[in-house]
C-alpha cells in the first residue's frame, strides 16, 4: 500500500493521501501544517528532531531499514516514510519569511509533464517569491514523490493549486493582473524582458490591486522529451506574449530554466518599481 501511494496518481487522488520521504521533507510538511496520519522509522533517532505535538496524532510504526529500502525509490533512503493526508494549500501555514518575502507574482504552468522539471519550477517559484503556482490538468501531478524531491520543500512554502484547466483560471487570478506568456514559437514576437504592470503593489498589497505577471504557456503546447514547447496559437488568457532572447540557432530552453529566467526577472522589476515609489514618496 505504501508504494502504491507513492507510485499511483490514481490511488493518492482516491484515498486522499501523500508520500512524503526523508527528514527534511517530513519537517517541512508538519511545520506547514500537514496532517501525518503514519510514520515509519527504522531507528528511533529518526523523530527526535519532528515536531513532538504532530507526532502524538500519528500512527507511528516501527519497521526494519530493509523494509523502507525496499519501498523507496531512493538510491540511499533515511529510514523515515510519512503518510499525510492530502494538503490544503487553503489550510496551509506557510513559513513567515516566505509570506513576508512574497510578491505580486504567480505563475501558470500548462502542459509541464516531466517531474524534474515541474519540482524545479515550484522550487524556483518559492525562491522568487511567488504569491502562488496554478498547474493545469495537463501538468504532471505535483504530489509524484519526483516532483517532491525537485521541489526541495517548495510544496510547504507556497500555494500550490492544481488540476485546473483553463476557464477555470480567471477564478483563481487576482483581479486586474496582467498575464504575460512566455512562447519562443510566436514568430512575430519581439525580443523583450517580461513587462510589469505599472500599478504593481507589494507583499500586503490592498485586494484588487494589480499584481504582476503571470507566466504560462498555451493550451495546446506539444510535449517534447525535454522541452514543453508553444506552438504558435492565440493567448488562452487574452494576455501579452514575452520571448527570452537566445543567440540564433540555439533551442529553446528548458521549461524549468526559462520559468525561473522569467520569475526573476519579473522579481526584479517589482523590486526596482517599489524602490523608485519609495524614493518618489519621500520627495516633498
Amino acid at each position: 500500500k505504501v508504494v502504491t501511494i507513492a507510485k499511483s496518481k490514481k490511488f493518492r487522488d482516491h484515498h486522499g493521501k501523500v508520500l512524503l520521504e526523508g527528514h527534511r521533507l517530513i519537517k517541512d510538511a508538519l511545520e506547514a501544517g500537514a496532517v501525518l496520519q503514519t510514520l515509519f522509522f527504522s531507528t528511533v533517532g529518526h523523530l527526535k528532531e519532528l515536531p513532538e505535538a504532530q507526532l502524538k496524532r500519528a500512527n507511528l510504526v516501527k519497521v526494519k531499514f530493509e523494509d523502507i529500502k525496499s519501498w523507496s525509490d531512493l538510491i540511499t533512503p533515511q529510514g523515515l516514510i510519512g503518510i499525510f493526508s492530502k494538503p490544503d494549500h487553503a489550510k496551509m501555514s506557510y513559513p513567515t519569511a516566505q509570506l513576508t518575502s512574497s510578491l505580486p507574482l504567480l505563475l501558470i504552468c500548462d502542459n509541464i509533464r516531466d517531474p524534474g522539471n515541474l519540482g524545479t519550477i515550484l522550487r524556483s517559484a518559492a525562491g522568487a517569491g511567488c504569491e502562488k503556482v496554478l498547474l493545469t490538468k495537463g501538468c504532471v501531478d505535483p504530489w509524484e514523490p519526483k516532483v517532491l524531491r525537485a521541489g526541495m520543500g517548495a510544496h510547504f512554502r507556497l500555494p500550490i493549486v492544481a488540476n485546473l484547466d483553463w476557464e477555470s483560471l480567471p477564478s483563481n487570478l487576482p483581479a486586474g493582473v496582467q498575464v504575460c506568456v512566455a512562447d519562443n514559437k510566436d514568430p512575430s514576437a519581439r525580443a523583450e524582458t517580461p513587462s510589469v504592470p505599472r500599478g504593481a503593489g507589494g507583499a500586503g498589497s490592498a485586494p484588487g490591486s494589480t499584481k504582476a505577471p503571470v507566466k504560462s504557456r498555451p493550451e495546446a503546447a506539444p510535449e517534447c522529451e525535454d522541452e514543453e514547447g508553444a506552438a504558435g496559437v492565440c493567448v488562452p488568457t487574452g494576455g501579452k506574449r514575452l520571448v527570452i532572447p537566445v543567440v540564433p540557432g540555439v533551442d529553446s530552453l528548458n521549461s524549468a530554466i526559462a520559468a525561473a529566467v522569467v520569475l526573476f526577472e519579473g522579481k526584479r522589476q517589482l523590486l526596482q518599481r517599489h524602490k523608485q515609489e519609495d524614493e518618489e514618496a519621500e520627495v516633498p
